[in-house]
């Protein structure tokens, strides 16, 4: 236990900040321990992150220190600076401030169509009581005596609106799975059906039972009942047009992700372009590798490398046109651009090297903690009840002997950054309490997951923007593209329609299987 306290020390002891090499680590070390460099212009290397000036983006030293130790362990946090693709300017607060203003009112626009539809839900099921208690009470002795067939019909109608009930609470009233940007048409449609219905229902009511004062109790409690079976019908008629129409397959969307490419198929029925987008999303976040922006910046990096080497010299005086070294910038790239292939060969080829060497270090770490972990039996319990330790107090102690090795392991394929030390004490201590053997603990670690795997703060895609030329209500259609757009990346959603098939049917007769050996006069037989 004391070996687990002074590794977890000595990794929450590590800066908050790192460079991309020793000397811009040791540079950025010293900045914050001189005084004149917090009044003083910054490098290369500096955060370039803008905010107000009335709110400054950084504290003082202490609450630095508890930030970096609270989300980040070891060396694993990585700075965005000047050489990142990734910053905040004022713009991004203020498109960040609307997309919250924006929320608000989605979130009532929720609240209204939910009143709205449970209002209406409640008149349509009080509604039959009413047809039914009204006579009782307003001229009851004027009635006619109905005896058992209005009780069996009482029976009738208490079933079926218990029925309804259920059927309505299960298809109407769930929990939402997003905010659509506009009504889904099919709903607001089934929703003007049933106040119109149950309007002329009212109204014929009012003018034939309620104006006369109706003595046929029984008409009176058939047409309650009457009512009660349009609705069943109505009910039906939602299941339809809701869940079943979408079932049968009609399109084919590929889902292409813009910053690294990555894509898959879908196979979607007959919906609207936000409901269809929707179900994309719902996809994204199971089946598409977590987005990582560190992958991206090797391509980018290695390009601003390859203009850095270049020098253009202005022989001819300084009135002479920019273009011309612009041109001469160009030229120069497309010849140093025979020899790059070269260089990213051998990139990758080292790199590949590195990942392979430090994962069988990261699995031979694992699998020699994994054997100090025994689990106790009911009787062994009894006999060293000193010794004994909970799952969490487990992985404490042996994390230690494999902490340098995975974060190793981390950095060099750069998922440092979605897992924090608490997260990876807590999925070893979930393993040892489930059994679970070194290779299901590092299978998290060894290949990127969904994003469903990760915590939602790491997530960069949270919020959603719809781009599409055609209305979003509408249905989707043959050659139809829409976008997905988040603050970091967008989904390019493409859309076709699954071909018609004829299939043909050859009838091959059983006794036609009749074949001859065909002999050489070379063969041996």
């Amino acid at each position: 236990m004391s070996a687990a306290m002074d590794t977890e020390s000595t990794y929450s002891g590590y800066s908050h900040y790192s460079g991309h090499s020793k000397k811009a680590h040791r540079q950025g070390r010293d900045r914050h321990k001189s005084p004149r460099s917090k009044d003083g212009s910054r490098s290369e290397k500096s955060v370039t992150i803008q905010t107000p000036p009335a709110e400054p983006l950084l504290g003082n030293d202490a609450s630095r220190a508890e930030e970096g130790q609270d989300d980040n362990w070891g060396e694993t946090t990585t700075a965005i600076t000047g050489t990142s693709e990734h910053s905040i300017s004022q713009e991004d607060i203020a498109r960040i401030s609307k997309d919250l203003e924006d929320s608000v009112g989605l979130d009532c626009k929720r609240y209204l169509g939910l009143t709205v539809a449970a209002v209406l839900g409640l008149l349509v099921f009080l509604t039959p009581i009413a047809f039914i208690l009204l006579p009782q009470i307003l001229w009851r002795d004027d009635l006619e005596p109905c005896g058992t067939v209005c009780e069996g019909l009482f029976i009738s109608v208490a079933f079926k609106l218990l029925i309804l009930l259920i059927g309505t609470w299960a298809l109407f009233f769930r929990q939402p799975k997003a905010d659509l940007p506009r009504v889904f048409v099919f709903r607001a449609l089934l929703l003007v059906l049933i106040f119109l219905f149950v309007f002329s229902y009212w109204l014929f009511y009012g003018v034939r039972i309620l104006d006369s004062k109706d003595t046929n109790y029984q008409g009176i409690v058939q047409y309650a009942v009457s009512l009660v079976d349009a609705l069943l019908f109505i009910h039906y008629l939602a299941i339809v047009l809701l869940e079943l129409r979408q079932l049968q397959p009609m399109f084919t969307v590929k889902v292409v992700r813009s910053t690294d490419g990555e894509s898959r198929y879908y196979s979607l029925g007959h919906l609207s372009i936000q409901r269809a987008a929707l179900v994309v999303l719902e996809n994204y976040y199971k089946d598409f590798t977590v987005y990582n922006p560190a992958l991206l910046t090797a391509s980018k990096s290695r390009a601003a490398k390859h203009m850095a080497g270049l020098k253009v010299y202005n022989v001819d005086g300084p009135g002479n046109n920019a273009s011309g070294q612009s041109r001469a910038m160009i030229a120069a790239a497309a010849r140093r651009r025979d020899s790059s292939h070269n260089e990213l060969y051998y990139e990758e080829a080292d790199h590949e090297r590195r990942v392979k060497k430090r994962r069988a270090r990261l699995v031979v770490a694992v699998e020699e903690a994994f054997t100090h972990i025994k689990r106790l039996q009911a009787e062994e319990q009894q006999k060293a009840p000193g010794e004994m330790m909970d799952p969490r107090e487990a992985a404490q102690a042996i994390f230690p002997s494999m902490a340098r090795a995975l974060q190793k392991y981390l950095r060099t394929t750069r998922q440092q950054q979605y897992h924090s030390m608490e997260s990876i004490l807590q999925h070893l201590s979930f393993c040892i309490t489930n059994n679970m053997t070194p290779k299901a603990f590092l299978e998290r670690y060894l290949n990127p997951g969904p994003t469903l795997q990760y915590d939602r703060d790491r997530w960069f895609s949270k919020q959603w923007t719809l781009v599409s030329e055609e209305a979003v209500t509408s249905g989707l259609q043959d050659g139809i593209v829409f976008v997905l757009k988040c603050l970091d990346f967008s989904l390019v959603v493409n859309v076709k329609k699954i071909p018609f098939i004829k299939l043909s049917e050859e009838f091959i007769d059983p006794k036609s299987h009749k074949f001859v050996l065909r002999l050489q006069s070379e063969t041996s037989v």
